[in-house]
Formats: C-alpha cells, structure tokens, sequence
C-alpha cells in the first residue's frame, strides 16, 4: 500500500492526472472550511473517500475550543475502519488536508507506522509538521482494530 500526502489545491489535479479508483482519500478540512465536492473521476466509488471535519489542533489549544484529550477527534475509530477497509482491498491512501503538511501528514505517519512501522519518515521530512494529537488518535484507532481482530 503506497501512502501520500497532499494539499487541498493538489487535489484535483492529482484525481485527473494520477489518482485511480485503487486509491482511497481521506480528507481533512478545518471546521471554517467548507466541505467541497471533489470531483471524482468516472468509475471512483463516493465510498472510498472519507471526509472529517478536523482544526489542525495543538494539544495546548484544546481547551480554549472546548475538547479534551478525549473528546477530539472521536471519528479517529471510524476513519481507522476506513483505512483497514483499503488496505484489505489493496487501496493505496491519499491523505489531504488544508495545506499537506500537518493533519494529513500525522494520519499518513500514523498508517505508515501500524503497517509497516516507518512512520518516522514522515516526522524526519522537513515537508511536513505532524499533528501529533491527529497521530495518536489514528495511530491508536488503529491499533485497538488490530488487537480486536
């Protein structure tokens, strides 16, 4: 399973150009950002796309947004089901967000590390600032669906 990351404007161009229906996206938007359509080529499932609402979060802001360490981010389970569903179908993962660099680079960190344990390579590229707090809810969604199976 390849993993990848990219910005909201990447998008686009990445589904007419390289993106195949054997990938699935997961997007991440900030709560002022409005979830747009994304212009899936013909033949690619809505079903293997997941979008989520998510502020790209430092752990000292939580509480000034009203969140506790365990009240954010409760979709973390489900978007773990999702990613489980692709890596069983094969699916290679797309991960968005706002600017490529922070959400989207923690949830493809915290993949690369349940998979195959090379998540560090993403925190050790200069590219990307990981949400630390985005990582460890989907690196422990994940987990908790491993140890369920």
């Amino acid at each position: 399973m390849k993993v990848e990351i990219c910005a909201g404007r990447e998008l686009e161009r990445l589904l007419q150009t390289q993106v195949s229906e054997a990938t699935a996206i997961i997007c991440f938007y900030d709560i002022a950002e409005e979830l747009e359509d994304i212009p899936l080529p013909s033949g690619y499932e809505e079903t293997a796309v997941f979008r989520i609402t998510l502020d790209d979060l430092d752990i000292e802001e939580l509480g000034e947004f009203g969140f506790s360490l365990d009240s954010f981010f409760p979709e973390a389970e489900e978007l773990a089901r999702f990613i489980y569903r692709a890596y069983e179908k094969n699916q290679n993962i797309l991960c968005r967000c706002t600017y490529g660099e922070s959400r989207s680079a923690a949830c493809a960190a915290a993949i690369l590390e349940h998979f195959y344990g090379k998540g560090i390579s993403i925190f050790r590229d200069y590219r990307y600032i990981p949400n630390k707090l985005v990582f460890n809810k989907v690196y422990d969604a994940l987990q908790k669906i491993k140890e369920e199976s």
